[in-house]
């Protein structure tokens, strides 16, 4: 056992087991495979997002996001104050992450394209769109910009996947999307 220690004092010279080689081998193997194929999966495997990230201040941020929800609310979430805004295909969409909400709801159409400008406005926040599995870092100070053409219609959930506080777990927020 491993525990205690071995009979030997110099245990490094004895000669390696055969099937202990074999296991090194198959191990050194399938590293290289899954090295060889990162580069392949994201050229070809279409789940890595092209995106852009800028410096901002979180008060610009949060005016450009206030002002495209001003222009384009078409709803209110529930009772729960957040707006539900339905941008212009193909338009600027800004959605901010702050203490433990996703600010504002989203409202997109199905087969377009939008360009979805994502930033905190207090300390780092995960994307994670749920069921779809996207999942970005959303950091303060920095604005970054993914391109998404939804594909499935329906109710997208957007999680926190990054512990920022006692209220990380409520941390919701929603993209609907619609047929044409």
């Amino acid at each position: 056992m491993a525990i205690f220690p071995p009979a030997k004092a110099v245990w490094w010279n004895e000669p390696v087991e055969k099937s202990e080689i074999l296991w090194v081998v198959i191990a050194l193997l399938w590293s290289l495979f899954m090295f060889f194929m990162m580069p392949y999966w994201h050229i070809t495997g279409k789940q890595n997002l092209s995106n852009e990230a800028y410096r901002i201040s979180a008060d610009a941020f949060a005016e450009k996001t206030e002002a495209m929800a001003d222009k384009y609310t078409v709803g209110e979430v529930g009772d729960t104050g957040v707006p539900i805004v339905a941008p212009p295909v193909g338009t600027d969409v800004y959605l901010y992450g702050r203490r433990w909400e996703w600010w504002p709801a989203l409202k997109f159409k199905k087969g377009e394209t939008y360009r979805l400008h994502l930033s905190s406005l207090d300390w780092l926040h995960g994307f994670s769109l749920q069921p779809v599995n996207i999942n970005l870092q959303v950091q303060p100070g920095y604005e970054m910009v993914v391109n998404i053409t939804p594909t499935t219609s329906g109710e997208f959930s957007i999680l926190c996947n990054e512990y920022c506080g006692i209220g990380h777990h409520t941390m919701v927020g929603k993209i609907y999307v619609t047929d044409k």
